[in-house]
């Protein structure tokens, strides 16, 4: 069985990677950053994200050897000038706290009218191996919401309406937490970057 490393902890995000990646290589085994014993995640201290996925992908190659794959995605709101961005994961301080920052940014976003509370989810995926690297990205464009809704997903995918699950008939649609998994990994920014990645991760691992 063929290995790869995935730089994250958060488990639901190793899932739907997973999911993705084994679309391309079945028997792929994927690790975690909780497989590896005393591994050491680095400062993500980049201000793009690409530079954080390219950050966490080399310190993941240079720790275990293995074909390495790490991202660093968020939202980005407009009418906070593109924030939170990198910082969403932490967007209401430490330690990291999904519904803390999704209320922080209920409470931001309280007196903005719904026609101005476009948004949109920004991924990029790094590929590290022992014959280089590449960085990937992708987008979904839609709408902050004012209440949460669903309990599927994770992050601020509760509060979050893309632009192809809204109903124009009256402004409501199903956030990213409402969808069942194969159509969320369809239309999400992960999901895109991951599946024009993938071939190329399964061309690396899955050695004839």
């Amino acid at each position: 069985m063929s290995k790869i490393f995935l730089a994250s902890r958060n488990r639901k995000k190793i899932e739907e990677m997973q999911r993705i990646l084994r679309e391309h290589a079945p028997d792929l085994d994927v690790l975690g950053i909780d497989d590896v014993d005393g591994y050491e995640e680095p400062v993500e201290d980049q201000p793009t994200f690409e530079g954080n996925a390219l950050l966490k992908a080399r310190a993941g190659f240079q720790a275990t050897g293995l074909p390495s794959v790490a991202d660093d995605s968020g939202l980005c709101v407009d009418a906070l000038n593109g924030m939170p961005g990198v910082l969403s994961a932490r967007w209401s301080g430490t330690p990291k706290d999904d519904d803390r920052n999704n209320r922080l940014l209920l409470q931001q976003l309280a007196d903005v009218p719904d026609e101005r509370r476009g948004a949109h989810f920004a991924c990029a995926i790094a590929f590290v191996h022992a014959d280089g690297e590449e960085v990937v990205e992708g987008r979904m464009p839609g709408r902050v919401i004012r209440e949460l809704r669903g309990d599927g997903g994770f992050g601020y995918d509760v509060l979050f309406v893309a632009d192809e699950h809204t109903d124009e008939r009256d402004g409501a649609g199903l956030t990213s937490a409402e969808l069942d998994p194969a159509e969320k990994d369809r239309i999400s920014h992960r999901g895109r970057a991951l599946r024009e990645v993938a071939p190329r991760v399964a061309k690396v691992v899955v050695r004839p």
